[in-house]
């Protein structure tokens, strides 16, 4: 199993949002980052576990944990018209985006905020804390994964 952070905007999806359907699969669709695309195609993997950060918000950090409970698959919204992460270059016989669903594993009870992250010398290589990394999708040793749930507490 590996671990991951993955960011979303929490009038988009939230992790409150995933907690009032604890067993509904949510889409975690319009990524449009080639590197953020490729680790959901080629290391995503069923039941990983992820971090879900709240992103474009104040403040901004980690709310709590999903697991994966579909790995890559097309991203139906690249073929979408109407959809605000439609890709006129995507065919079905060539998707060029990918999606994979998540499901509520909990919501922390003390949300970590990113200035609490970035104080951390534990998390000095993690790619969230470092300056001008704007990835929606990274990984998380089982390290830093530790040490982050210790803070929820």
């Amino acid at each position: 199993m590996a671990y991951w952070l993955f960011k979303t905007e929490p009038e988009e999806l939230s992790i409150d949002d995933l907690a009032a359907e604890p067993a509904r699969s949510f889409v975690w669709d319009g990524v449009r980052n080639y590197q953020a695309r490729n680790f959901l195609r080629d290391q995503v993997q069923l039941n990983d576990l992820v971090f879900i950060y709240h992103s474009s918000c104040q403040p901004p950090g980690i709310a709590g944990i999903a697991r994966i409970s579909r790995a890559a698959y097309p991203d139906p919204a690249q073929f979408e018209p109407t959809s605000p992460y439609f890709d006129a270059k995507a065919k079905p016989e060539a998707p060029r985006w990918i999606a994979v669903d998540v499901q509520f594993t909990q919501k922390f009870a003390r949300f970590v905020p990113l200035d609490k992250l970035k104080k951390s010398s534990t998390l000095i290589e993690m790619p969230l804390v470092r300056k001008g990394n704007r990835l929606s999708v990274m990984p998380v040793t089982a390290a830093q994964w530790q040490f982050i749930v210790s803070l929820t507490t």
